[in-house]
């Protein structure tokens, strides 16, 4: 388990977290892009890890996701003092293009298959989002444990890349960033440099849209901006 400060950095300042003590977030992710979005925004959270399978076809990109979301949280372990009312977030994300849903790329061959499908055209990235609460004790698992409040949403953002040659792919899939990223690129990394426009939440592309999640806070009686109870 990782533990996030309660102090985080945004634009170089520093930001005290001000959250109630009764507060507490477990991120069902290892992604260090979303550990990054939560910190910036100074939400206080900690990194636990989850055994369920992304799966990558089945349904529409936004079930896929949500359910594959939903899937992540339920398998979270939980710490030992994981107590009751302890929000649990799990998150997926995938790009689709001609209905087609791309997910992390397997090697650099695939890494360059996906980005010269991306060039000079737009694709969708979709992020299903779950925030689940931790009802009683019992087992540290929560799928086993009586099912708490679970808020499960998604959310779209349009991409568009601009004309890539294949220089410029060569020189993306050499430089590593596409492994173990959906679609084989990082919009905060190197491939920021292919986008032409986006139409959408940013965060979303980068693997957390932190509006829908503050949403679904806010539906469990939670508001992550004022950082307060809704009474």
């Amino acid at each position: 388990m990782t533990r996030a400060g309660a102090v985080g950095t945004m634009m170089g300042r520093a930001i005290v977290s001000g959250f109630p003590d009764d507060f507490r977030l477990l991120l069902a992710s290892r992604s260090p892009r979303r550990s990054e979005l939560l910190t910036a925004v100074g939400i206080p959270f900690e990194v636990v890890p989850s055994d369920a399978e992304e799966e990558l076809c089945g349904d529409s990109p936004d079930m896929l996701t949500e359910r594959n979301a939903l899937a992540k949280a339920r398998a979270a372990s939980l710490p030992a003092d994981t107590l009751e009312g302890t929000f649990v977030l799990g998150v997926d994300t995938v790009v689709v293009v001609d209905g087609s849903v791309l997910g992390k790329p397997a090697d650099p061959e695939a890494a360059r298959e996906m980005l010269e499908r991306l060039s000079g055209r737009s694709h969708d990235v979709v992020s299903g989002v779950a925030l689940l609460r931790v009802a009683e004790d019992g087992p540290r698992v929560l799928s086993t444990r009586i099912a708490g409040a679970e808020h499960v949403a998604s959310a779209l953002t349009q991409v568009t890349f601009k004309n890539l040659s294949m220089e410029q792919i060569s020189a993306h899939v050499t430089s590593g960033e596409w492994a173990d990223k959906a679609g084989g690129y990082a919009i905060q990394g190197l491939a920021a440099l292919f986008v032409e426009g986006i139409v959408g939440e940013y965060a979303n592309v980068v693997g957390l849209p932190l509006a829908l999640m503050g949403t679904l806070f806010r539906r469990e009686g939670f508001d992550v901006v004022t950082r307060s109870w809704i009474a």
